[in-house]
C-alpha cells in the first residue's frame, strides 16, 4: 500500500493530518470561514497552530459559531465571559482584537458586497500556486501577505500582521503552499 506523503508540519498527529488533508489550502468562499480563520489566526499568535485546532470546537461554541454580526457585537459582560472559559486563548487584547475585527469585517462586507471578494481580488480571483520543494522553503510572509495586512490594518483591524495574514492566505487556499511532493499539491492546482 502505497503511503501518502504529506507536508511534514502535520506529522503524526491526527486532528492535523485531518486538518492537512481536508482544510488547509482549499479555496475558501465562504464568509463564516473567512472569519472564523481570523479570528482563529490571531488567536494563534505566539501559541502552535495545533493548539488552536484542538480549542477550535470550544472557540465555535464560544464565538457564536463565528457569526461576525453576533461578535461585533459583545458586550464587556461577554469579555468577561471569555476570559473565564479556559476552552480558548483567554488573553483580553486578543479577544478585544476580534471583536473589533468583527465590526471592521462587516464594513468590507458592506464595501465589496463580502469579505470574499475583498481578500479574493488582491491575487485576482486565481489562487497562487507556489512549488516548495521543502517545507523550509516555504516562507512565513510575502509581498502579498504584506499587502493584505497594510489593508487591513489601514481598514482599522488589529492583531493582523504580515505573517498571520499569510497563514490566513494559505489557509483559505488563496495561496496553496503544499510542497510539490505533498499529494494535495496537485489536488489543489
Amino acid at each position: 500500500m502505497k503511503v501518502l506523503e504529506r507536508c511534514p508540519w502535520c506529522g503524526n498527529d491526527p486532528l492535523y493530518i485531518k486538518y492537512h488533508d481536508e482544510e488547509w489550502g482549499v479555496p475558501v468562499h465562504d464568509e463564516r470561514k473567512h472569519f472564523e480563520f481570523l479570528v482563529l489566526e490571531s488567536a494563534q499568535a505566539g501559541l502552535s497552530w495545533i493548539t488552536i485546532l484542538r480549542k477550535r470546537e470550544n472557540y465555535r461554541s464560544a464565538y457564536d459559531n463565528f457569526d461576525p454580526v453576533k461578535v461585533a457585537n459583545y458586550s464587556e459582560e461577554k469579555i468577561n465571559e471569555l476570559l473565564q472559559n479556559n476552552g480558548i486563548v483567554r488573553n483580553r487584547r486578543k479577544i478585544e482584537a476580534s471583536i473589533n475585527n468583527a465590526k471592521m469585517f462587516l464594513n468590507i462586507q458592506k464595501e465589496f458586497g463580502s469579505f470574499d471578494n475583498y481578500i479574493w481580488k488582491f491575487v485576482n480571483y486565481r489562487p497562487v500556486i507556489n512549488s516548495w520543494k521543502s517545507i523550509s522553503d516555504v516562507p512565513a510572509t510575502s509581498a502579498l501577505s504584506d499587502e493584505v495586512s497594510k489593508d487591513l490594518k489601514k481598514r482599522g483591524f488589529k492583531f493582523l500582521g504580515s505573517i498571520i495574514i499569510y497563514s490566513h492566505l494559505q489557509a483559505t487556499g488563496i495561496i496553496n503552499d503544499h510542497i510539490i511532493n505533498c499529494f494535495r499539491h496537485n489536488d489543489l492546482k
